[in-house]
C-alpha cells in the first residue's frame, strides 16, 4: 500500500514544532491585487520599442517618450493599488497624499498622445489619449478620496500611531526576510502566523491611539529582538541544520504570539471597560434630566 513519504526536513515530516494556538492559515491575509492587472501594463508598451527604430529621429523621440510614460504610468498604478489595498484593511485610515492610480490615468493618455503623434498625426494622438485615459480609469477607479474612520480621532495621535506602525512594519519584513533565508517552510509559516497576530495588535492600536503608550514595548523592544533572534537563527539554520536552535526558536516565536495575543485582548477589554463607563455616565445624566430609558419586555 502506497505511504505518503515524510522526512526530517518535508513540510510535514516526522518532527513537528510545538503547536501554538490555532489559526487558519490565511487568516488576516488578503488577495494582492497589485500585481495581477497591473503587470500587464509593464507588457503593453514593449512594442513601442520596436517601432521606435523604424523611422525617423523625431519619430525615435516620440516614441521613447510614449513608452517611458506608459512604463511610469504602470510603476504609479501600482503602487496606486497597493496604497488602496493598505487603505482598505484598515478600519481608520487617510487617503492617500498622491492620487496614484489617478496620476496612471493620466500619464497613459499622455503617452497614448504621443504614440499616435509619433505616426504624424495630432488628431490620432488625441483620440489615442483620450480613450486610453477613460479605459484606464474603468478599469482600475479612482484613489480613495475621503480618510475614513477619522471622525473624533485627534490627528497628531493618529500620526504617533502612524510612525509606530510604520517602524513596526520595517521590523516585521526583515523578520520575514530571515526566517525566508533559512528555507525552513515550517518556520516560514509559523513567522507568518507570528506577523498576523502582531498586525492585530496593529490595528487596535490605530483605532484607538491611546493603546501605543503600552504597544510601544511590544512594537519596538520586542520586535527588534524577534528580528535579530530571527536573523542570528537563519544564520545557525543555514551552517548547521541545529535542531535544537530550531526548536528553541519555535519557542519563542510561541511566546511572542501568545504575548501579543493577550496584549491585544487587553486592549480591547479596556476599550469595553471604557464604553460600559460611558454608558453608565450618560445612564445617570439622563435620570437626572428626567429622562427614563426605554425598557423592553413585561414590567
Amino acid at each position: 500500500m502506497a505511504q505518503r513519504y515524510g522526512g526530517r526536513y518535508s513540510p510535514d515530516g516526522s518532527e513537528k514544532l510545538p503547536d501554538a494556538a490555532p489559526r487558519r492559515p490565511f487568516d488576516g491575509q488578503r488577495a494582492a491585487r497589485a500585481s495581477g492587472r497591473s503587470g500587464l501594463l509593464f507588457i503593453a508598451p514593449l512594442p513601442l520599442l520596436v517601432a521606435a527604430f523604424t523611422g525617423p529621429p523625431v519619430q525615435l523621440a516620440l516614441t521613447l517618450a510614449a513608452f517611458a510614460l506608459l512604463i511610469a504610468a504602470a510603476f504609479m498604478t501600482r503602487e496606486g493599488l497597493r496604497a488602496q489595498e493598505e487603505y482598505e484593511a484598515r478600519k481608520i485610515a487617510r487617503r492617500p497624499g498622491l492620487p496614484r492610480k489617478m496620476l496612471g490615468s493620466a500619464l497613459v493618455g499622455a503617452g497614448l498622445f504621443l504614440a499616435g503623434l509619433a505616426d504624424g498625426s495630432a488628431l490620432n494622438g488625441i483620440i489615442f489619449g483620450v480613450i486610453g485615459t477613460a479605459l484606464h480609469f474603468l478599469a482600475f477607479g479612482p484613489d480613495p478620496l475621503r480618510s475614513k474612520g477619522m471622525e473624533g480621532i485627534d490627528t497628531f495621535q493618529q500620526d504617533r500611531v502612524a510612525r509606530a506602525v510604520g517602524e513596526a512594519e520595517k521590523h516585521l519584513a526583515a523578520i520575514r526576510d530571515a526566517a525566508t533565508r533559512a528555507q525552513d517552510r515550517q518556520i516560514e509559516a509559523r513567522v507568518e502566523r507570528f506577523i498576523t497576530t502582531a498586525r492585530e495588535m496593529f490595528r487596535t492600536v490605530e483605532e484607538d491611539p491611546r493603546d501605543l503608550t503600552a504597544a510601544r514595548k511590544y512594537m519596538g523592544v520586542y520586535l527588534i529582538g524577534a528580528r535579530d533572534a530571527t536573523v542570528r537563527y537563519a544564520d545557525i539554520w543555514a551552517r548547521t541544520r541545529d535542531e535544537q536552535a530550531r526548536r528553541d526558536y519555535a519557542a519563542l516565536l510561541d511566546d511572542l504570539e501568545r504575548n501579543f495575543t493577550a496584549q491585544t485582548q487587553a486592549f480591547l477589554r479596556d476599550d469595553k471597560a471604557d464604553l460600559d463607563v460611558e454608558i453608565e455616565v450618560l445612564r445617570e445624566r439622563l435620570a437626572r434630566e428626567g429622562i427614563a430609558p426605554q425598557t423592553t419586555g413585561q414590567e
